[in-house]
């Protein structure tokens, strides 16, 4: 299946997104993708497919698809796929999407999975809309990697409650926390 994206076979493809096998429709996604025929209606069956891996592969190549919906991915019961949709919504820079990521990097209410949370206030960041800013200050009250997360998210943002977060960052526990802070305020 693999090969049919490297040699320019797109009826094999295409055969493969109905094919019995999970990994066989993953990998089908990925070679319409390389053949460059890969469409939102490919990306939207990959999305609904029974199985976390071919949804959580949908997520990963609809990250270049802006008209493919991944709210509902944001809220899939497998948390690899709500991990790569988060991911997909940064890189897209899909502001619709923002509250949907606000309510599942919550702390007290965000996603049970701390990867989910983080891949949340990541995508906060790339997308950089004021109206995430609230999640990605209330990530500093969760573990150090989602701290390092919100830390780095800061730079998108930009005021007083920017500057003051960045400066409370110089007293985190976590030495990277304190070194994303001193880096983005310039401190010697």
């Amino acid at each position: 299946m693999a090969l049919s994206g490297h040699l320019g076979d797109e009826p094999t493809a295409r055969a493969g997104m109905a094919d019995g096998s999970a990994s066989v429709r993953a990998t089908a996604l990925g070679a319409l993708d390389r053949l460059g025929v890969l469409t939102d209606g490919d990306l939207r069956r990959g999305l609904e497919d029974e199985v976390p891996l071919v949804r959580r592969r949908a997520c990963e190549l609809a990250a270049r698809f802006p008209n493919v919906d991944l709210a509902a991915a944001l809220d899939d019961t497998d948390s690899s796929v709500v991990e790569m949709a988060a991911w997909a919504s940064g890189e897209r820079e899909d502001r619709s999407l923002v509250p949907a990521l606000t309510e599942l990097a919550s702390t007290a209410s965000g996603h049970s999975d701390p990867l989910c949370r983080e891949a949340a206030v990541a995508a906060l960041g790339a997308i950089g809309d004021p109206a995430g800013l609230p999640a990605v200050l209330e990530a500093f009250g969760d573990k150090p990697s989602i701290r390092r997360r919100a830390a780095v998210a800061l730079a998108a943002f930009e005021g007083p409650t920017v500057e003051a977060a960045l400066r409370h960052c110089l007293d985190d526990r976590d030495w990277q926390v304190r070194q994303v802070a001193e880096d983005l305020l310039a401190v010697e």
